[in-house]
């Protein structure tokens, strides 16, 4: 039953209230049917809504692309053992072949074509820092590309607050979540 469904909402009794809701970063379309009512109409009713990150601002996607990278000069050939390096080009020249197979008609019809998929998810992979690396590859599956330009939860509430004019925000910077990955060690990647 929809209202017996955990809503990953909290309240936060003032007045007017607050809510303070989890997401998840996958496409929204696999999990809306699951977001019980009171989450929706909390959203609606709202005036104000802050994300983790503002998705919408093309600094913020800017500078996340920027933070992935290794220092310049250095290349992931440099700093993975030359095994795993060539197991992962291997890897990649794999989905780049499947990625054709795994597309669905509607991402055709929508202009979408597996070369630019490829490049937009694993371009420059190269320059990227293993733990960045290893995030593109977990993405880089049928299921996944099958779902690709459907927006993540997140990003498709920030369109709608968007949408319906409401005043939005972000909680956290770019480098707050770039600088903890970053400083993981080959061996915690």
């Amino acid at each position: 039953q929809q209202n017996e469904l955990n809503s990953f909402l909290w309240t936060i009794k003032r007045d007017p209230p607050s809510y303070f809701f989890g997401t998840i970063h996958v496409p929204y379309t696999r999990v809306w049917d699951f977001i019980p009512e009171n989450s929706k109409k909390a959203f609606q009713q709202s005036h104000i809504v802050y994300f983790e990150l503002d998705l919408t601002d093309p600094y913020t996607i800017s500078a996340l692309t920027s933070c992935q990278l290794l220092p310049q000069g250095e290349n992931l050939q440099d700093v993975l053992p030359r095994d795993i390096y060539h197991r992962l080009k291997r890897h990649l020249e794999y989905v780049k072949l499947m990625m054709p197979s795994w597309m669905t008609p509607d991402q055709r019809g929508k202009g979408l074509y597996a070369d630019y998929l490829f490049n937009a998810i694993a371009g420059n992979w190269e320059r990227k820092r293993p733990v960045w690396v290893m995030l593109m590859v977990n993405s880089l599956t049928e299921v996944d590309i099958k779902s690709r330009g459907v927006p993540v939860l997140d990003l498709f509430l920030a369109q709608e607050a968007e949408r319906l004019r409401k005043q939005t925000g972000a909680v956290e910077k770019v480098e707050e979540q770039c600088h903890p990955l970053n400083g993981l060690n080959f061996s915690q990647v």
